[in-house]
């Protein structure tokens, strides 16, 4: 593929010397890629997977959670985040709470639930130790300010066009 021009800036095809994209969600989906098997690798022993572990963590954290509150702590969409609860409901390692709106469902731990993640927090840790040893706490504390920051640009700028497009829409 040739190289592409848009203004004054060049952009290239071509991957870099890493091997990764210069398309920087592209880049960002292979590294998390590779590092979600990383901590899958490490949490096997558990049962979870760390899409699952991290639901736990948060559940755990909060004591009972909702869909809505689960979502926006996770930044998960709704499809995947249900897809992961359904698999943990029938695992017996989480279960629904009673909500004052009937209408709102929360998901608090069981005591299996509890158990599995005690199992899983010291996999989880030997993972974040693999992944920090590599990088460098230092480097980490950067690119996790960095990566807070695009986080941010980017929840701002999807809330904008879902705003745009609300307004946009014919009045009923």
């Amino acid at each position: 593929m040739k190289p592409m021009t848009g203004g004054s800036a060049k952009l290239t095809t071509r991957p870099d010397r890493a091997g990764l994209s210069p398309c920087v969600c592209n880049t960002l989906r292979m590294v998390t890629r590779v590092v979600t098997q990383l901590y899958d690798d490490c949490l096997r022993p558990s049962g979870l997977r760390v899409t699952q572990f991290s639901i736990l963590a948060m559940i755990a954290r909060l004591g009972e959670a909702s869909l809505k509150q689960l979502e926006e702590e996770l930044a998960i969409d709704q499809t995947t985040l249900t897809r992961s609860l359904v698999l943990l409901e029938r695992d017996g390692v989480i279960e629904r709470a009673s909500h004052p709106d009937g209408r709102i469902k929360a998901m608090r731990l069981t005591a299996t639930g509890r158990q599995t993640l005690e199992v899983a927090r010291p996999l989880w840790a030997q993972a974040q130790g693999k992944v920090l040893r590599e990088l460098g706490t230092k480097a980490w504390a950067d690119a996790q300010r960095r990566l807070t920051r695009l986080h941010h640009v980017a929840i701002q700028k999807r809330r904008l066009g879902r705003e745009r497009r609300r307004s946009s829409l014919p009045k009923v």
